[in-house]
């Protein structure tokens, strides 16, 4: 009996999530970026610091055309940390023989700074004696939703693009939320891992390399104008304040390497600090009006943000705008007692 509870419930599970995709809203273009045809390109940022980034970033981030994950690695007296293992088994052999280019040191340590899956789908490929590192909830949710997170991204990412070959493999190290971890990898080279709670999910993991001021940035802050951030995750009123401590977290003089664009700065990144503020303002004046969501919709098209950047509509107008009308109502109505 209890076999087949779960046999029904699994089957349940499934079938909701199934559903689910399909009545996500789909970008205009499906794979928003492709696995197949990407390129990584390597850029040293300091001694021993080097960031992997796809070769189109550089012409293509002003442009507002997505782009593929950018990572990289820190070489150590000993070892590498690997940060981001890439979608697929194509864009991780490319990332490894960046690595090998310039060291031959193995790679003892890998961090995936999100649970979707162009951050952490590779992390079978590592050697098994690699540590993976991940915020608490990222291998909690990859522990118990694996095979839908992966649906998820055939559905935003295609079909036939490596995702279907992925094998769950848990990390090693889960840091909880509102906790730091700090690594030494020798030569000076101090590492630390931060996690805030909700910038983009509940699986966010910053990288800070305090000494040279270098800092992975994950999704949280997907790229320069035009971008905006791609808050679908459900929340909006915690990702909203800590964007904003990790923004004034960073030093003026801060190398930013962003979840999906070209290397920049703390400069840089302010174009979604100023998007999320002002989608906060105009949607609590939509709702002290009484709006629903419908109207807010219509009222707030944030037109002086909307620069370029091809994923504009789907994501302000079904889930940024949505997600910040959800918080906001509920808070309200928590304050009035409602």
């Amino acid at each position: 009996m209890k076999n087949l509870k779960l046999i029904i419930a699994t089957f349940i599970l499934i079938t909701a999530s199934s559903t689910a995709f399909a009545q996500m809203p789909l970008p205009p273009v499906v794979p928003i970026w492709d696995a197949n045809k990407v390129e990584l390109k390597l850029h040293k940022v300091a001694d021993d610091i080097y960031a992997i980034i796809p070769s189109t970033a550089e012409e293509e981030t002003s442009k507002g055309i997505p782009q593929a994950t950018c990572g990289g690695f820190i070489i150590g007296s000993k070892s590498v940390l690997l940060i981001e293992v890439m979608l697929s088994k194509r864009l991780y052999e490319q990332e490894v023989k960046l690595v090998r280019s310039v060291t031959d040191k193995p790679i003892i340590f890998a961090v995936n700074t999100s649970d979707h899956g162009d951050h952490c789908f590779s992390n079978y490929l590592l050697p098994s004696t690699t540590v993976i590192i991940q915020n608490q909830f990222a291998k909690e949710n990859l522990a118990k939703n694996y095979e839908n997170i992966k649906q998820f991204m055939i559905a935003l990412f295609g079909k036939d693009r490596g995702i279907e070959q992925s094998i769950y493999r848990p990390a090693d190290i889960a840091i909880p939320k509102n906790s730091n971890l700090e690594l030494d990898l020798g030569n000076g080279k101090i590492v630390e891992f931060l996690n805030v709670g909700t910038t983009q999910s509940p699986a966010d993991l910053f990288v800070w390399v305090p000494k040279e001021k270098i800092f992975w940035a994950g999704n949280p802050f997907i790229a320069e104008s035009p971008a905006i951030p791609w808050l679908f995750d459900g929340y909006f009123l915690e990702p909203l304040n800590n964007l904003k401590k990790m923004y004034d977290f960073l030093p003026d003089d801060a190398i930013v390497i962003p979840g999906h664009g070209r290397i920049t700065n703390k400069a840089g990144i302010k174009y979604t600090i100023d998007y999320v503020e002002a989608l906060k303002k105009n949607v609590e004046d939509a709702v002290d009006k009484g709006l629903t969501l419908e109207q807010t919709k219509e009222a707030v098209k944030m037109d002086e943000f909307n620069k370029g950047y091809v994923l504009f509509d789907w994501l302000h107008f079904n889930f940024n705008l949505p997600n910040a009308y959800k918080d906001i109502s509920n808070s309200k109505n928590a304050k009035s007692g409602q």
